[in-house]
């Protein structure tokens, strides 16, 4: 049976040893997070009033260099966190999600592939079993037109009103190919779980996947500083019966995880890398299942830039910072279990989202409700820093 231990050996970028590498490790002896970063053979803490957040590190023009360089604290073997991470030893020191304090934002329907996809739930409204025929009526009408066009374009506007005519217009293909694309919060602020945590799916949902992703983390000035991997699980069913079920599929306990580790943007890693990157998702089944799938970047309909432009600007602010799901091309379509019923997740699957200089994200699924509570939030936090004697007065904007 697959176990998240068996990708240990993928964990970390194929480049570790020159990319700059920081994360979140919970201390059992502090009773909470440390800041840390990768040197060699060893996570560094870089826990300090200076850096007591990740938020505050990622703040830093010289957070490159902080990771890289200045005097920590203690330091943990990195070999022996990372198997006690995936093997899910919790009373010993193990990765966290790599953000705190910053908002958890995504974007959605930024690939054509899953643009078609979202258009077929709505049509078979969470209906799986009705999902197969409405594809092969809608692939070959729309599918080659929506991936040709640049959203926004007179081109897209043109497009639209053919398919407002012909009765085939969605609201999701107003986001993928309109001027303005979907932005949606994912998770409340530290509710996102790390690598070889599990991931919850809600019990009642019959018909769900996760969404492989890249993420960036963005600063309060909306600059991109680095990125790391992404699980945006996601209830098909739910969605499908009514765009205004978004949160019950999206956010829901332990529905969105992060890591391992965030790659900070370098001389030798700069968000251009990420654009040519390939991604790839592999579901390992309790039953034997396997199904494994690429995506590319390359494929996306809207640019990085673009997607934060719309997020953070004048008409919206995060004084924290936010990380920012950039979206999936992959919609699994092969039948699973009964003909006609598409894909969906089984309690136990390993899911594991892998990409060459990012390392690999591992997960197993869960029914949400079965998922460890959310119990640490930001006053758990707060009130640890303080008692460490890590939170200082500074300054803030009113």
């Amino acid at each position: 049976m697959a176990s998240p231990t068996d990708h240990l050996d993928r964990t970390l970028p194929t480049d570790a040893a020159d990319a700059t590498l920081v994360g979140r490790l919970f201390d059992p002896e502090v009773g909470g997070p440390c800041v840390v970063a990768v040197r060699g053979t060893e996570l560094v803490d870089l826990t300090s009033t200076q850096t007591p957040t990740m938020a505050d590190l990622l703040e830093r023009p010289d957070a490159v260099a902080i990771a890289r360089s200045a005097t920590g604290g203690r330091s943990w073997r990195l070999a022996q966190v990372l198997a006690d991470t995936l093997a899910g030893k919790w009373d010993r020191p193990h990765l966290l999600s790599p953000f705190d304090l910053q908002v958890i934002k995504a974007a959605g329907v930024t690939f054509a592939r899953s643009m078609l996809e979202r258009v077929i739930e709505e049509r078979a409204k969470g209906d799986p079993g009705s999902a197969e025929q409405i594809r092969s009526q809608l692939s070959d009408v729309i599918g080659e037109a929506i991936a040709q066009v640049r959203p926004g374009s007179e081109k897209a506007l043109r497009l639209k009103e053919v398919l407002v005519a012909e009765g085939l217009w969605s609201q999701y293909l107003e986001v993928g190919i309109g001027p303005d694309p979907e932005i949606f919060t994912k998770a409340p602020v530290l509710a996102s779980v790390g690598t070889g945590a599990e991931i919850g799916v809600l019990a009642r949902s019959v018909w769900n996947n996760p969404e492989p992703e890249v993420a960036l983390a963005v600063t309060s000035a909306g600059r991109a500083v680095g990125a790391t991997l992404a699980n945006d699980v996601n209830l098909r069913d739910f969605e499908g019966r009514s765009a205004l079920l978004l949160t019950a599929a999206k956010d829901n306990n332990a529905s969105c995880a992060l890591g391992p580790l965030i790659r900070l943007f370098d001389d030798g890693f700069t968000i251009d890398d990420l654009r040519t990157a390939d991604v790839t998702l592999r579901i390992e089944g309790p039953e034997g299942y396997l199904l494994e799938a690429v995506s590319s970047v390359r494929e996306m309909s809207r640019d990085f830039e673009e997607l934060i432009a719309h997020a953070h600007g004048r008409h919206h602010q995060y004084p924290d910072g936010f990380v920012l799901l950039t979206g999936t091309m992959f919609a699994p379509t092969d039948d699973r279990d009964a003909p006609g019923q598409g894909f969906t997740h089984k309690r136990g699957d390993v899911v594991s989202i892998t990409t060459p200089r990012l390392g690999c994200l591992v997960n197993t699924v869960v029914a949400a409700e079965e998922a460890p509570e959310w119990r640490f939030g930001i006053r758990a936090l707060m009130s640890n820093l303080a008692a460490r004697g890590l939170l200082t007065t500074r300054e803030a904007r009113p």
